[in-house]
């Protein structure tokens, strides 16, 4: 049985909890792998591991870091087609997919390709008589990102790729669920810098485990920030214990993404686009789009029949199936939970018109696979509307006017993203001004903002006040640091009582 273990320090390191979880294929239902679970210790070893190699790496001029960072790129593009079946083999996600994921993520690593531009600070010359007065921005030190089974690609490089491009040294903990692509992107990154010509032993360390390494990490002392993606509950918990002890902490939550539909849409683009959204990559997107919100009888009853025709031709298949749009889901339980949420829906009133439950893929009949379903006439005090299904699992919520609509997304707990689909320029633009969501899609099913940009929620879907990657997540793993300079010549006035200003 293969087994996963932990890099620290630049090799892989045996976790010695003597804990360790199931790691299945997620298309035949088998287990392929035992990943070691880290104790307190093993955390411990990985922070030391970049402590050490905190001050040479802080040492060493933005240029050198950002040619590690080039280097990372072209060895992460070489390996794509490997780290891709990878990836899927474990989360269960199709190929193609996975490369999306990957390719996601490479896109913060080309934008930290920048970092020696990013990070230019502040100066103003002559602010009072004699007086200059600069700003620089300097990493932490040790920091530390815990990111979710759903992409485990993406989401590690959107942390690392920021926070060791601006000085700091990263311990990683990802999902136990899918372990082996975030130690594969740890070994890529110190082939890097062996590529570059530069020492990064303990720059990037991997750890894997469960809530005893989440504990650890939250409360060790060296551990200056923490950056986190996962459910809303686990955020708010690794937000209050993260702060509780003097980090900075970023943490990003559920969501419950809505997509408006006016009657002027293009209906055959919203169809394609809500297919997509909806049910690719079985659901297991925090920027899916679950819920669909059409506006006017007429426009709810097109876009229902639509959708069930359109669900008819969906293909589910095993991931290295070419031709399926999604493959199974990451665990066993992931899919039972599924499909009691489908159960709950239909208990709770709501018109099952699509149900996925019993799909079976001729062969692999074992595999965590569930079909796409779909529920009409869903109500705003429905569980299932409430809270997140994260499957594939698409419900109408119909509207009878505009400002409807907007209140759901706008009151609703969870404040990632949504979408609008509309030909109507002005209602486009106030949706987007009213509605209560940190990001907004217009014609764009799936809003994630490029890598220049920033990425986060409102509400109960993000903690803290600084978002991922882009300027945003330079701020978040730096901290400011100001001067004011003076040089003077010859006598000076005895000023030393009194506060300075700039007269």
């Amino acid at each position: 049985m293969r087994r996963i273990d932990g890099l620290i320090g630049g090799k892989s390191v045996k976790i010695t909890s003597g804990r360790e979880a199931d790691v299945f294929n997620p298309n035949t239902g088998d287990v392929q792998a035992k990943v070691g679970l880290a104790s307190t210790s093993d955390v411990d070893l990985a922070v030391q591991a970049a402590a050490k190699a905190f001050p040479g790496w802080a040492g060493t001029n933005p240029q050198r870091r950002a040619r590690v960072m080039f280097e990372f790129k072209r060895l992460v593009e070489a390996n794509m087609q490997s780290l891709a079946e990878l990836l899927s083999s474990e989360h269960g996600k199709v190929v193609a997919d996975s490369k999306g994921d990957i390719q996601r993520g490479l896109e913060v690593i080309e934008f930290a390709c920048g970092i020696p531009h990013a990070l230019k600070g502040e100066y103003t010359e002559g602010a009072g008589p004699g007086i200059d007065v600069y700003s620089m921005r300097q990493p932490l030190g040790v920091v530390a990102g815990i990111t979710p089974f759903n992409f485990p690609a993406m989401i590690p490089m959107w942390m690392f790729g920021v926070a060791i491009a601006t000085g700091n040294t990263f311990v990683l903990k990802p999902s136990e669920r899918d372990p082996s692509v975030p130690v594969r992107l740890g070994e890529l990154f110190m082939e890097a810098g062996q590529a570059a010509g530069i020492d990064v032993t303990g720059v990037l360390n991997v750890v894997h485990g469960d809530k005893v390494a989440v504990d650890a990490i939250l409360h060790h002392p060296e551990v200056r920030a923490v950056s986190f993606v996962g459910s809303s509950d686990i955020a708010h918990y690794i937000y209050q214990v993260g702060a509780a002890n003097g980090k900075r902490v970023q943490a990003m939550g559920g969501a419950k993404n809505h997509g408006i539909v006016l009657p002027d849409a293009d209906m055959d683009q919203v169809v394609k686009d809500l297919a997509g959204a909806a049910f690719g990559s079985a659901g297991e997107r925090c920027m899916a789009l679950p819920v669909v919100v059409p506006v006017g009888q007429k426009t709810a009853d097109e876009l229902r029949e639509r959708m069930i025709a359109e669900i008819e031709t969906l293909k589910v298949g095993i991931s290295t199936d070419p031709g399926a749009q999604y493959g199974p889901v990451v665990t066993a339980a992931h899919r039972d939970k599924i499909a009691n949420y489908i159960q709950l829906g239909k208990d709770e009133g709501a018109e099952l018109v699509v149900d996925g439950r019993d799909f079976k893929l001729q062969g692999y009949e074992k595999g965590f696979f569930i079909g796409p379903s779909l529920f009409d006439k869903v109500q705003t005090g429905m569980k299932t509307y409430h809270e997140e299904i994260f499957g594939p699992v698409l419900q109408i919520v119909r509207a009878n006017t505009l400002d409807e609509a907007i209140a759901l997304p706008s009151k609703h707990q969870y404040g990632n993203g949504v979408a609008i689909f509309t030909r109507n320029g002005r209602a486009a633009r106030e949706f987007a001004s009213k509605v209560n969501v940190g990001m907004v899609g217009i014609n764009v099913p799936i809003p994630v903002p490029v890598a220049y940009h920033t990425f986060g929620g409102w509400k109960r879907s993000a903690f803290g006040d600084t978002n991922q990657h882009g300027m945003e997540g330079l701020k978040f793993w730096t901290k400011v640091k100001t001067v004011t300079a003076r040089w003077p010549e010859g006598d000076v006035a005895d000023s030393s009582f009194v506060i300075p200003t700039m007269k």
